[in-house]
């Protein structure tokens, strides 16, 4: 007989026990190792179960242990340390409030917005890698006391669990999520009501939300959850699951999160007292719709639509995550139309005036398409990619939203992304720097650690993995319909003091979960190899929707079936935060072969490369920026042959074949007389000492406050109503007049030259007429632009010099400019000269995407040639 319906029947916890209720709630636990120490205590038999979620470890102990608890002294002595612990971590002053003593100019608070947060394997609120740095994000942020609040959706499916069939192929299933089983509370009025937001759907419907609030550390989390009964069916459904449904299911997806989120914030802070937020954080497209709503709030004020825009886009920070423009939600300009405007949100605003933050109206685009990243870079006056390669990237992708700029000078900078290490870091690993003097702040104790601790912790963790390999291995199989009797060979399956590689990720066609299948034979004699072995751990999920993903995974696990090599490499099926913070430890190698330059960031190998494991990696991402021979292998890459995919797969591959036969396996077997691999442990203990500090969410959380976040909030400080209708009027007058602006005559006094060349050192001095039309010399700014020059004459590595207004307009009613350009560089060398608009509210003088430069016949306009 089946239930109708479920729920759970938590017992009431004795009066000294109510400390582990406020454990329970906060996800601080997930990466304190006390904490989940202590909740292992409460039930040693289910550790396992306490280590993944207490708050459904307390929903099912017993009254009699618990009353046993409450009468054990020494675990109410662990039990007051461990809250006192955690109230000093919420209410003690960190990183930011130092920052703010010492005269800081910072955010009173911001709003972290994201379609995904992985926090921690009891809250399945992620997908791949964008959900888990948005975890580490609010992780960090809390460990440094930045006022943020994050705020996303709640998925009663998740993403999906995976399994596998006997033949391979991946499997979804999507269990049901109670919210009242997770560490989750329902923000109720002052009445007790649930809070709720509402938004105006299409034909006179609504759309209802509940807010439920996860607490991660001192940083509240708010989830968005359309399952509540004032809810048509449909409606109820749009927070089924995580990246599901057709267009129209993910964009009511998309404009609960944004502008439904930002109505959950002020909400939260109404009920609180906390921080309105000053800045507000876009993480990726999805969110993009924030901006519609802070809009929507300033239009309320009397502020003008233009205006509105201003002042949004002053204290709003976009980071785009794909390097693809397939990656990108983009929706049919009908579809948009019809969900905004006077029968949906927004009304009053025209609807073009929303269609045009978002249209792909700019050379190379698709103009019926609305494009999130697209609106979010036009609602965002700052925005950044997630490492140095993936920001070159990204001015490259978007160039066209600036016409008539290099793409160096496309306004998008780079953060390169961090993860967080009590999250990812084994506990083994820390207590063996502690007892060497690291902290949390020090890394370089690894320096001091002997080779024999740093190679005996390395097969500790290795053994672990193997373990915990053949458990999941085993339940594999028998949801694959295998027999026990079948599956006595896992019991061999892996050999803890064999070189160990780890491969796990999301399964997109770019991440190459095949590339090392492309020479069996080859990868057969690795893993087989009778004195220097391999063996590969591989995880990872296709999206439900991708069959060319799952083909790859049926691929891959077929081979790993084979009886000859089973032993060696293995498939595991649903990777996610609990398998990962397993696989990075045990792993002595990181394999990465993504199609460069494909891959945004790639933070696995930096959790991996935390725990002391090695990165074998394509040079893209992080990788590209912070490789070094002393912290793993580049694979290399066939760049020149990207428009043949099949070539560039089989080069890769023989490359990466080649670094594991004749490096990567070698340093790893090569022992001395007192049985160490001595090389590969100074690799292990450079990764860990010197990489390690780059790699943390903690220095990345620090660049977003001091490079984004502080200036976002300052731009938003200056713009009040008055300025941002002044800014507004301003770029509406330079747009309009913008066609009559010109370089209409440039002159240039070379310095002497033998034989034609300048001399280094040598000074230029540019005269150049400008034709302003009704704009003014304060309207904009003028500049020689000169750097080496290639053989169409192309100008690289650029300087820029200011020129200056050398009197009023001459009779044709030009400007007179002048200026001074010093030749400092040997080589073919060039010059031009731009006008670009300029006012002291610009984040960037490319912020207008305006430039107005020589045409041919402008003057002489000649380069100088260098020696």
């Amino acid at each position: 007989m089946k239930a109708i319906r479920r729920f759970t029947v938590r017992p009431v916890l004795p009066d000294p026990l109510q400390p582990l209720s406020d454990l329970a709630r906060n996800l601080r636990w997930s990466w304190h190792t006390e904490t989940r120490e202590l909740f292992q205590a409460v039930d040693p038999e289910g550790g396992r179960a306490a280590d993944s979620d207490p708050v459904r470890l307390l929903g099912a102990v017993s009254a009699g242990r618990l009353a046993e608890l409450a009468r054990d002294q020494q675990f109410l002595h662990r039990l007051t340390e461990a809250s006192a612990a955690l109230q000093e971590y919420l209410d003690g002053p960190r990183w930011y409030q130092e920052q703010l003593a010492r005269g800081a100019e910072l955010p009173a608070a911001v709003a972290y917005f994201s379609p995904e947060f992985g926090v921690t394997a009891a809250l399945p609120q992620y997908s791949g890698g964008l959900g888990i740095l948005a975890g580490d994000h609010l992780k960090a942020a809390s460990d440094l006391g930045v006022p943020l609040v994050g705020v996303g959706l709640l998925y009663r499916h998740g993403y999906f669990r995976q399994s596998l069939s006997r033949d391979g192929w991946q499997q979804e299933h999507y269990p049901l999520l109670d919210p009242n089983e997770l560490p989750l509370t329902l923000v109720r009025e002052a009445d007790g009501s649930p809070s709720r937001v509402v938004l105006t759907l299409p034909g006179g419907r609504s759309l209802h939300a509940h807010i439920w609030q996860a607490q991660v550390g001192r940083v509240p989390l708010l989830l968005l959850d359309s399952d509540v009964e004032e809810n048509a069916p449909g409606e109820r459904e749009v927070t089924d699951r995580l990246y599901g449904g057709g267009s129209e299911h993910r964009l009511l997806q998309e404009i609960l999160l944004g502008i439904g989120g930002v109505r959950a914030v002020r909400t939260y802070c109404r009920l609180t007292g906390h921080a309105a937020p000053e800045v507000f954080h876009t993480n990726e497209g999805h969110a993009g719709f924030l901006g519609l709503e802070r809009i929507r709030e300033l239009s309320g004020t009397g502020l003008d639509f233009d205006s509105s825009v201003e002042a949004v886009r002053a204290g709003t920070v976009f980071t785009t995550h794909t390097p693809v423009p397939a990656g990108i939600d983009r929706f049919d300009r009908e579809l948009i139309a019809r969900h905004f405007g006077d029968d949906g949100e927004l009304p009053g605003v025209g609807v073009e005036r929303i269609l045009q933050l978002g249209m792909e109206t700019y050379p190379g685009g698709e103009p019926t398409l609305f494009n999130m990243a697209v609106m979010g870079l036009r609602l965002a006056q700052r925005a950044n990619g997630v490492s140095t390669l993936h920001g070159a990237v990204s001015r490259r992708m978007f160039a066209g939203l600036w016409p008539g700029f290099d793409a160096a000078e496309v306004p998008i900078t780079s953060v390169t992304n961090g993860v967080h290490a009590p999250t990812w870091v084994a506990p083994e690993i820390f207590g063996l720097r502690a007892r060497y003097g690291g902290t949390p702040g020090r890394w370089d104790a690894a320096a001091g650690i002997p080779d024999r601790e740093i190679w005996d912790l390395r097969r500790t963790l290795r053994e672990q993995l193997v373990t915990e390999v053949r458990t999941r291995l085993a339940a594999s199989w028998r949801t694959r319909g295998a027999e026990p009797a079948e599956l006595g060979w896992i019991d061999g399956v892996l050999d803890p003091d064999v070189l160990t590689i780890g491969f796990a990720r999301r399964v997109p066609s770019y991440k190459r979960l095949t590339l090392m299948l492309r020479d069996r034979d080859r990868l057969m004699e690795l893993l087989l190899h009778p004195t220097r072995p391999i063996q590969i751990v591989v995880a990872g999920k296709a999206h439900p929707a991708d069959d060319s993903g799952k083909r790859l995974v049926q691929e891959l696990v077929r081979f790993t079936d084979d009886p000859r090599v089973r032993h060696r490499i293995v498939f595991l099926p649903d990777y996610g935060m609990a398998m990962a913070q397993k696989l990075y430890p045990g792993c002595d190698v990181w394999l990465n072969n993504p199609l460069r330059p494909l891959e945004a960031c790639g933070t696995s190998g930096m959790k991996a490369a935390l725990n002391g494991c090695l990165n074998l990696s394509v040079l893209d991402g992080w990788w590209d920026e912070w490789f070094e021979p002393d912290f793993g292998w580049a694979i290399p890459t066939a760049d020149g042959s990207a428009t043949d995919e099949d070539r560039r797969d089989e080069l890769e591959a023989n490359a990466l074949y080649e670094l594991l036969e004749e490096w990567v396996a070698p340093r790893f077997y090569d022992r001395g007389d007192d049985g160490l691999p001595g090389r590969w442990v100074e690799m292990v203990r450079r990764t860990v000492g010197t990489l390690g500090p780059k790699v943390l969410a903690g220095r990345m959380v620090r660049e977003y406050v001091e490079r984004l976040y502080a200036p976002a909030a300052l731009a938003h400080r200056s713009l009040d109503a008055a300025t941002a209708r002044e800014l507004a009027d301003w770029k509406a007058r330079v747009r309009a007049a913008w066609p009559r602006v010109a370089v209409d005559h440039v002159e240039a006094v070379a310095p002497s030259t033998v034989g034609g060349s300048a001399e280094l050192g040598a000074t230029l001095s540019l005269r150049v007429r400008i034709a302003l039309g009704a704009l003014e010399p304060d309207d904009v700014e003028v500049q020689a632009v000169a750097g080496r020059v290639d053989s169409a004459d192309a100008i690289s590595d650029a300087q820029v010099f200011p020129l200056k207004p050398a009197g009023g307009q001459d009779l044709e009613g030009r400007w007179l400019y002048e200026g001074l350009l010093a030749l400092d560089r040997t080589g073919p060398y060039g010059y031009t000269v731009r006008v670009l608009p300029a006012h002291p509210l610009l984040a960037t003088s490319a912020e207008l995407g305006l430039v107005a430069l020589p045409t041919e016949a402008t003057g002489d306009g000649a380069g100088v040639l260098m020696r």
